[in-house]
C-alpha cells in the first residue's frame, strides 16, 4: 500500500463501523457513521485501489484449514540470492507470511502446519531452498494479544478536550514566590 494520506475523522467513523460489522451494506454503513451513501462508496473504492483493506483470507483461521500449529522461522540468507530465496518461499503453501528484516535476522517468516511432523517438513523444505545459510524455528504457545487496530483508530480521531486553566488563571507559565 502506498498512500501518502492519512485516515481522516469520517475515514476513522467508516472503519469502526466495519470493525463492529464487516458485513455491513454500504447504505447501513451510511446511516451509522452520519455520511452520504456515495461518500462511503467513494471511500470503500478509494481504500480497494490503495490496498487498505487487507484480502478476505487474512481473516480465516488457520486451525479452521486444518493447520493449528503456528510458528516462526528466523532465516538467515545470502543477500544476492534474496531474490531467488523469496521466489521459492511462495512455492511453500504453508508459509502465510514473510518479512524482511534488519539486525541479525533476514527474513521473519510465518508458518502453519499440522502437527509437529509437518512443522519439522516445512522447516526442513525452507531450510533446504538455495541461499538459506541457516534458520531457527520458534512455535507459536498461544496468541496472547490478538491482531488488533481499532485502538488506534479511535485514539488518533478522538478530539482532545481542552487544557483546564493554570493557577494563576491565564495560559501563563506560574512562578515560585520566595520568601522567608
Amino acid at each position: 500500500m502506498a498512500t501518502d494520506r492519512a485516515a481522516d475523522a469520517i475515514d476513522a467513523r467508516i472503519l469502526l463501523a466495519l470493525a463492529d460489522d464487516s458485513r455491513a451494506t454500504t447504505i447501513k454503513l451510511a446511516d451509522e457513521v452520519g455520511a452520504s451513501r456515495n461518500t462511503v462508496q467513494a471511500r470503500l473504492n478509494k481504500w480497494d485501489q490503495l490496498g487498505v483493506l487487507l484480502p478476505f483470507d487474512r481473516r480465516i483461521a488457520p486451525a479452521f484449514l486444518g493447520y493449528p500449529l503456528q510458528a516462526y522461522v528466523l532465516t538467515k540468507v545470502k543477500q544476492r540470492l534474496l531474490t531467488e530465496v523469496s521466489a521459492a518461499l511462495t512455492e511453500v503453501p504453508e508459509i502465510v507470511k514473510v518479512q524482511g528484516l534488519s539486525g541479525g535476522v533476514d527474513l521473519l517468516i510465518q508458518v502453519v502446519a499440522r502437527d509437529a511432523e509437518d512443522l519439522y517438513r516445512i522447516a526442513g523444505r525452507i531450510l533446504s531452498i538455495r541461499g538459506v545459510r541457516r534458520t531457527r524455528t520458534s512455535l507459536v504457545m498461544r496468541e496472547l494479544v490478538n491482531y488488533r487496530l481499532t485502538q488506534l483508530i479511535r485514539r488518533d480521531n478522538t478530539p482532545t478536550p481542552p487544557q483546564p486553566p493554570t493557577q494563576d488563571g491565564g495560559g501563563g507559565r506560574r512562578q515560585r514566590m520566595h520568601g522567608n
